[in-house]
């Protein structure tokens, strides 16, 4: 999907609760920007959010106010992340990847949830259905457990003799879990066998590397806020350690529900 196609579809779907509302006096309407990565990380996706609602005749700081919240990769923050909206009295919550948005989603059934980058919102209870979501969230699916055979499967291309594969996961996230799970059961259907190692924090990371050293071939990386705030050093660690990485963020598909 093209980003301009991406951020329109995003901002239309932000933007029908601030105009239901849009009449409080003495208040702008307010977007709460959830991102569960940090300022830098997201410069180029909020930069364009920004300048589509500009194009759609809300003017941050004139017309619309947006709180932003960076939760830099940390899984711990989110909860009080998502509670200080829900104080603030956002008028919608936009939010990227899965475990910010279960975070909103358990903090409010009222304000409007528009998510970003949610692997599984069905599977992690974000929504009922991708056809009819219902509740107070709506947004993209990157249909991503789908293609977890696919993404084994091409691994298995670039390395023949592939034998044993060790999947990476933040097992804070559910999204992952899942991803997890799909990879495990695809790398079953191969005939590979599978070592699994979980991370929580980014000083998991490296000790992480040194638990699975000589215990597979090759190395699947279940996408996440954290492993997507380090990529360097994800992708130095695995080439120390010979490993091959495949990232399950760069060949996810959007579906908007």
């Amino acid at each position: 999907m093209r980003r301009r196609e991406f951020t329109t579809m995003l901002v239309g779907a932000a933007a029908w609760p601030l105009a239901a509302r849009a009449q409080q006096a003495g208040k702008l309407p307010t977007i709460g920007y959830f991102s569960p990565h940090g300022r830098s990380f997201d410069s180029n996706l909020f930069a364009a959010f920004v300048g589509r609602l500009r194009e759609l005749g809300w003017i941050e700081g004139r017309t619309v106010a947006i709180e932003y919240r960076w939760a830099e990769g940390r899984n711990d923050a989110l909860a009080e992340i998502a509670a200080e909206y829900v104080r603030l009295r956002v008028d919608v919550i936009v939010t990227s990847a899965t475990p910010p948005t279960i975070a909103a989603k358990q903090a409010t059934s009222v304000i409007p949830i528009v998510f970003a980058a949610v692997g599984d919102p069905v599977g992690v209870g974000v929504v009922a259905s991708l056809a009819r979501p219902g509740g107070n969230a709506t947004g993209l699916s990157l249909q991503q457990t789908d293609a977890a055979g696919k993404r084994l499967g091409l691994l298995r291309e670039v390395i023949p003799d592939l034998r044993r594969v060790a999947i990476m996961a933040n097992s804070d996230n559910a999204s992952t879990l899942l991803d997890t799970r799909e990879a495990q059961a695809a790398a079953g259907t191969l005939g590979l066998g599978v070592v699994t190692s979980e991370i929580r924090r980014a000083e998991d990371i490296a000790p992480a590397f040194d638990a699975l050293k000589g215990r597979a071939e090759a190395l699947y990386v279940c996408s996440d806020p954290l492993v997507n705030t380090k990529p360097v050093r994800i992708t130095s660690l695995a080439l120390v350690h010979g490993y091959r990485r495949c990232s399950a963020f760069a060949s996810s598909s959007k579906q908007q529900v």
